[in-house]
């Protein structure tokens, strides 16, 4: 049997649609994850984060974050020397939401030992949110554990 030009034509028409479909079937399968689920209204309180992070830079230094043996250690500024200092860890990893971490504390003094679940070898971005003497500040860096 000889292969006309018009079966050539059928059998590129047929591979480019089962191509077409195969991208179709692959985008459907990929997951994607939102920052937060409630963004917009995020967004509108973002000017209290720009002044949270104003607070925090006026400090004499910003908070040093630190990793070891399943534990995150938090070194806050001597301004909150014994004072009561609350707030929340965020641990946020771009890549997988399933593995970001919230964590609350509350400490007095000036040193945050917070023991953790595994976490998973990678980068993440620390948000430190805390409020002492009626004031909240935010302070945002990255980290690779």
């Amino acid at each position: 049997m000889k292969i006309t030009w018009g079966h050539k034509i059928a059998v590129v028409y047929l591979m480019f649609v089962a191509g077409i479909l195969f991208l179709v079937f692959k985008a459907n399968k990929e997951s994607f994850d939102l920052v937060t689920n409630n963004y917009y209204e995020e967004e509108l309180k973002f000017q209290d984060v720009i002044d949270q992070k104003q607070r925090a830079s006026a400090l004499s230094a910003l908070p040093e974050v630190a990793y070891e043996a399943g534990e995150i250690s938090i070194q806050f500024p001597q301004e909150f020397a014994n004072k009561e200092v609350k707030g929340v860890v965020y641990l946020y990893r771009p890549s997988d939401a399933k593995k970001d971490i919230h964590q609350a504390f509350t400490v007095t003094g000036t040193k945050l030992k917070l023991a953790l679940p595994t976490i998973n070898p990678g980068l993440y971005d620390i948000k430190l949110s805390w409020q002492a003497d009626g004031k909240t500040y935010f302070h945002e860096l990255k980290k690779f554990f």
